[in-house]
């Protein structure tokens, strides 16, 4: 996974992102296949505000992996969380 410059990063819409949270930081890159595996992985490493949050965060990485054509195991976290 290339390393994703902080030039680049701020430069990707919201929408590149799993969470955003209330103070308006961006988490969890999900822009390309390689970012979206990341999140994944990352997912429960990942602090969130609510369970809400977290169970939308989930929705998204699942939603970007079906996208970008990422497999995902039915006993990932972040599969689970998303239900």
């Amino acid at each position: 996974m290339a390393r994703l410059a902080a030039e680049a990063r701020h430069a990707l819409p919201e929408r590149s992102f799993a969470y955003i949270d209330s103070q308006g930081g961006e988490h969890l890159p999900i822009h390309d296949a390689a970012h979206v595996r990341n999140a994944a992985a990352r997912f429960n490493q990942t602090d969130f505000e609510s369970a809400e949050a977290k169970h939308e965060a989930a929705r998204h990485i699942v939603a970007a992996a079906r996208r970008w054509g990422v497999e995902l195991s039915g006993d990932d976290a972040v599969v689970a969380a998303s239900r």
